[in-house]
């Protein structure tokens, strides 16, 4: 069993205290004393200590990054990279956790396993394992004490966030901290997303493009998960390839990111460009389904009601999808602000043409525009976003990013439109209820 001692969580609290009081006095410092400090190298320090730490601050610092205004983008754009650049924990570890989850015969289940991880993020790493029937697979670890750690980060999240609220009253973050709570507690479990690819693989059986592992439910506990190992390069190899192969693989990543969510109301909420492998056939394999959000089919509905008000610059169908979202106590001043953002994110969709996500490859006007919003709404007294909104907008920021970064052009409103066509939220909630069962 994890060590779950009063000692354990208060080093944790030393170590992340340490951490993000040393950038927020600095940013402080810089601020209001005129205190000169270099970003880059900064950033780039914070975020090595954070991936030191490991485990759900690191998924914080990312989703803070997200949010309009709320870092500098030096410190912003480290943070986005945060996941992929953890250090792995040794053998040691990887024995005790094994011997845990299957027994201290646990090798007996395998014909080889990598002693190096082939991969390490936030909550746990990755070993490349052989079963006895040849078959390869991935097992999944969770790092050790991550019931401690998540308590100690998200009593420091608080902290953060009522520092930030305090700062600057743009945002109400009471919903931000509730809903990152109940995803980083989803993620913990490992049952939880063997159930997602499961579901994920039932949405894109008939799909050729995209592909889910296959889990194996008999070597797979809480914190261990046990996946059919799937070949592929991160996505964002490919910036160099081809144009017309970046193209390709652009539609299938928004398509692999929006179909979920338009047909059955699930997004990934962590899109993270190594969740998702590209094969040498330009084909897609999702990996990892650890924080999966699901919407009503009104909210979904908002969100396509918001996307034809942007078409026809029609005011009342915008304040609708708002109300459909869950925005309360909206007055025109709000409306007119929190426009200017979605005018931002929708821009690419409501433009028929071949193009890129965004004209704009080093985001200068996404971060102008996030900063006269941010500053907009706290002239204004602030907003509190409702909790489905929150995993929404780091989803479309994250999905940008990569877009983006591969500078994939694709015709992004016809993909839209075939997605959305004849969109009916009853069906929608029929659809997500049926690949639910058949699990």
């Amino acid at each position: 069993m994890d060590d779950l001692s009063l000692s354990s969580r208060l080093k944790r609290y030393v170590q992340v205290t340490s951490a993000m009081t040393g950038l927020a006095s600095r940013l402080v410092g810089e601020k209001y004393l005129g205190l000169s400090i270099d970003r880059d190298r900064h950033a780039e320090s914070l975020k090595n200590l954070l991936g030191g730490l490991k485990g759900p601050l690191m998924k914080v610092a990312q989703f803070l990054a997200t949010i309009p205004g709320a870092l500098p983008p030096e410190y912003a754009n480290e943070l986005l990279e945060l996941q992929s650049n953890a250090p792995a924990m040794g053998w040691p570890f990887v024995r005790r956790r094994m011997a845990g989850e299957l027994g201290a015969n646990w090798m007996d289940h395998f014909q080889d396993f990598s002693q190096p991880a082939a991969a390490a993020a936030s909550l746990g790493q990755v070993h490349k394992a052989q079963l006895k029937n040849g078959e390869l697979v991935a097992c999944k670890l969770q790092y050790p004490n991550m019931d401690s750690v998540i308590e100690a980060d998200l009593n420091q999240l608080n902290l953060i966030l009522s520092a930030y609220e305090s700062f600057n009253n743009a945002l109400k973050t009471e919903a931000i901290r509730e809903e990152i709570e109940e995803r980083l507690k989803e993620e913990l479990d490992y049952l939880n997303e063997a159930q997602n690819l499961k579901i994920f693989a039932r949405i894109f059986a008939h799909n050729s493009h995209i592909h889910l592992p296959q889990v194996y439910d008999d070597l797979t506990t809480r914190r261990l998960l046990t996946m059919q190992w799937l070949d592929g390069q991160n996505a964002l190899d490919y910036c160099q390839a081809d144009q017309e192969l970046r193209n390709s693989i652009g539609g299938k990543l928004y398509h692999a990111w929006y179909y979920p969510f338009y047909h059955y109301g699930l997004i990934h909420g962590d899109p993270h460009p190594g969740n998702y492998k590209v094969t040498s056939e330009a084909h897609i394999n999702i990996l990892d389904l650890g924080c999966i959000r699901s919407f009503s089919g009104s909210f979904v509905l908002g969100v396509i009601e918001l996307y034809r008000a942007l078409q026809t610059n029609d005011q009342a169908r915008a304040v609708h999808a708002y109300e459909c979202w869950g925005f309360k106590n909206l007055n025109k001043q709000l409306i007119e602000i929190i426009s200017e953002w979605a005018k931002l994110l929708y821009e690419p969709l409501l433009d028929d043409r071949v193009r890129l996500i965004q004209n704009d490859l080093k985001g200068q006007i996404g971060w102008e525009t996030a900063s006269k919003v941010h500053e907009q709404l706290s002239q204004a007294g602030g907003i509190r976003p409702p909790r489905e909104f929150v995993f929404m907008d780091r989803a479309a920021v994250g999905i940008g990013s990569v877009m983006m970064r591969l500078q994939a052009q694709q015709n992004w409103h016809q993909l839209t439109e075939a997605l959305v066509e004849r969109f009916e939220a009853t069906q929608l909630e029929r659809n997500k209820a049926e690949v639910s069962t058949l699990t």
